[in-house]
């Protein structure tokens, strides 16, 4: 009985994954996909120094997951190969200290991460549409202000932060699974390794600087169309 079972479960499955598609994706096509994403930085270890780069011994910095929307636009060059263009909306993440500066609460910057994606879709034809991609992603960095944890701590007048735009490689897998002939639910993932450069002005001085990867996961479900 479990033998039949099983053979039944394998059939169906079968019959599901080679069943006529509700939507097939050919070369012309694009595709537009609109996802809930949360962005979760995997900061790894820095050390706030000097500007000359020599350690303070204050710690370092952390940055805090945030949760936005995005939006992207893939034109299939050929049936399997498509191009993507992702644009997410901005996002506000806070920067926190680590080390010595546990708990201490420094800032928020505010990110804009447009990326250029090159996709392969493994089943192009199916209801079931897997992908993966690699790219190249530019993070734009602005708003940043510090907390007044930060000013009180140093015992300044004013504290500032500023972080540097950077570029960084992008590397995504997702899949497409049709609802209807016109609507598709996507699953998507995505690493960006990324690193870049945050300077802290004391009193209007630049002060001290801390080099440190970013590299965010970028988890996001959502729903598609194609035209």
């Amino acid at each position: 009985m479990k033998s039949c079972n099983k053979v039944i479960s394998t059939t169906i499955i079968s019959a599901f994954l080679v069943s006529t598609p509700l939507m097939a994706v050919e070369q012309g096509d694009i595709l537009v996909r609109t996802r809930i994403i949360n962005i979760a930085p995997d900061v790894g270890s820095n050390d706030i120094t000097d500007m000359s780069g020599t350690s303070l011994g204050l710690g370092g910095i952390d940055v805090d997951d945030a949760t936005t929307l995005d939006i992207d636009f893939t034109y299939m060059v050929t049936n399997n190969f498509g191009i993507e263009l992702l644009l997410d909306l901005t996002s506000t993440h806070d920067i926190t200290g680590t080390g010595g500066l546990s708990g201490v609460n420094i800032g928020e910057v505010t990110v804009l991460p447009p990326s250029l994606i090159a996709q392969w879709h493994f089943m192009p034809a199916n209801n079931i549409r897997p992908y993966a991609g690699a790219g190249i992603n530019y993070t734009i960095f602005f708003d940043e202000s510090t907390h007044s944890d930060l000013t009180n701590g140093l015992g300044a007048t004013s504290t500032g932060v500023s972080v540097d735009d950077a570029f960084g490689l992008v590397a995504q897998a997702g899949v497409d699974i049709d609802i209807n002939k016109d609507w598709y639910v996507n699953f998507d993932a995505k690493y960006i390794a990324l690193d870049t450069t945050a300077t802290i002005q004391v009193d209007g001085v630049d002060t001290a600087k801390v080099d440190f990867d970013l590299n965010p996961w970028v988890l996001g479900v959502g729903i598609g169309t194609s035209f």
